[in-house]
């Protein structure tokens, strides 16, 4: 999971320099999932270790900080859908929509990675 982390990790910060570039740089809150993704990373790097419990605590922080990305950029996404705004600033909306995506997208892999080891475990 630490690979597939520092993987996500190297994705959110992609896609945020990506839409920085399609706004002309002129949106420095573009940049925001870049640092999600570079503590992303961060925590995948940490995680990659040999010690069972290191590598648990950081994984579980690292899932921890996508389901806050999920929420809080999942919520600001929606809430632009109620409000009827999307038009005002599109690109904005995208990234909020793929961030949120991703941010799932990496939530539920963990889940189910977490499920799968407790399964797995010798009582």
């Amino acid at each position: 999971m630490a690979k597939l982390t520092i993987g996500f990790g190297v994705l959110l910060v992609a896609v945020s320099l990506g839409f920085w570039f399609a706004m002309g740089r002129a949106e420095s809150a573009a940049l925001h999932p870049a640092g999600v993704g570079v503590i992303l990373l961060l925590c995948g790097v940490l995680a990659n270790t040999e010690n069972a419990k290191r590598r648990m605590l950081w994984m579980h922080i690292a899932v921890t900080l996508g389901l806050i990305g999920f929420l809080i950029t999942g919520i600001r996404a929606g809430l632009t859908l109620l409000r009827g705004t999307v038009s005002e600033n599109p690109i904005a909306f995208d990234e909020r929509a793929v961030v949120a995506l991703v941010c799932l997208v990496f939530v539920a892999m963990c889940v189910r990675s977490f499920i799968n080891a407790r399964r797995t475990r010798v009582p």
